[in-house]
């Protein structure tokens, strides 16, 4: 396995700083036969999903033994995956989005009959009312509803590309920044698929804490409409590429929520894998690890 990740990765991505941005809770809404089917199907595709470090544990181990009786009237919270016809996603009820996103990118996928213009922007019902965002929420906010799945990723359905637009695929984001050099970053990952046998992307917002004029450090965002929908200080995106000859290799990259210089190459934006695991709580390398030794993971200045 090559790696070259380690170093201060502030340099390479301007001053980012880091922190932990992670909520999870219980969803009461049940799938339909259909829909079970076709989440078992993406998620069968998927070699790996991020996990928070404790996930894989039973909640009797967890709860310290006894879980069944502690559990007797259920518990407050549980993380909440969702599997659609384009992506899995993992949803913060106390943020209003994702925490993550997986999607899986083909040359294939990325043609099709599908028009964005038939898409529109709408609440997820299966997320509970109390912690969804609404179209409302963005209106006079100065974000754009910034796709964590790109739309554009997936014309090969209109179905596929219809899911995309539910709001917990979506944070709040930039203008400048969505429509230019996270666009970029975007069209980047689907040039990837040219040249690699599978393009896995995973994309998710991270929250970092800042020092103030005290000396202090502090976690600080702001919340808009009445939803209180948090507005990332950061996105992250990790891409996994199945090479032909049988090599992983792995990108990560972090932009700041604010408008960023287009012109900028994307390699300023590299930044160790690690960076992002300790800031969002989530696991990458040790799920890739279970599956191939041949992983190489690149950051600015690598030679690709």
């Amino acid at each position: 396995m090559q790696r070259f990740w380690g170093g201060r990765w502030l340099a390479p991505a301007a001053s980012l700083g880091l922190g932990l941005g992670l909520g999870a809770a219980l969803s009461g809404r049940r799938r339909r036969p259909e829909e079970e089917e076709a989440a078992a199907g993406l998620l069968a595709r998927l070699p790996v999903l991020p996990v928070a470090a404790a996930a894989s544990l039973p909640v009797a181990a967890r709860a310290g033994g006894g879980g069944g009786e502690l559990a007797k009237y259920g518990l407050p919270g549980l993380g909440q995956v969702r599997s659609r016809e384009s992506y899995v996603l993992c949803y913060d009820p106390r943020g209003r989005s994702a925490l993550w996103v997986v999607e899986q990118l083909s040359a294939a996928g990325l043609s099709g009959a599908s028009e964005r213009a038939a898409c529109d922007f709408r609440e997820d019902d299966s997320v509970h009312e109390y912690h969804r965002a609404t179209n409302a929420d963005y209106r006079g906010s100065g974000f754009d509803r910034g796709h964590l799945a790109a739309a554009a990723n997936h014309r090969w359905s209109q179905q596929a590309m219809r899911d995309t637009f539910y709001l917990s695929n979506v944070a709040p984001q930039n203008p400048h920044l969505n429509q230019n050099a996270w666009n970029n970053l975007e069209k980047y990952c689907r040039s990837l698929t040219k040249h690699n046998k599978n393009v896995y992307v995973c994309t998710g917002p991270l929250f970092l804490p800042r020092m103030e004029a005290d000396g202090k450090m502090y976690v600080k965002y702001q919340v808009i409409g009445k939803s209180h929908v948090a507005v990332p200080t950061h996105f992250f995106k990790v891409l996994i590429l199945e090479k032909p000859g049988g090599e992983i290799e792995l990108r990560s990259y972090v932009m700041p929520n604010c408008p960023v210089d287009e012109k900028l190459p994307l390699e300023r934006f590299l930044v160790p894998i690690e960076s992002i695991e300790r800031a969002s709580g989530l696991l990458f390398v040790p799920n890739i690890l279970k599956r191939t030794s041949n992983l190489k993971a690149i950051v600015a200045g690598s030679k690709t």
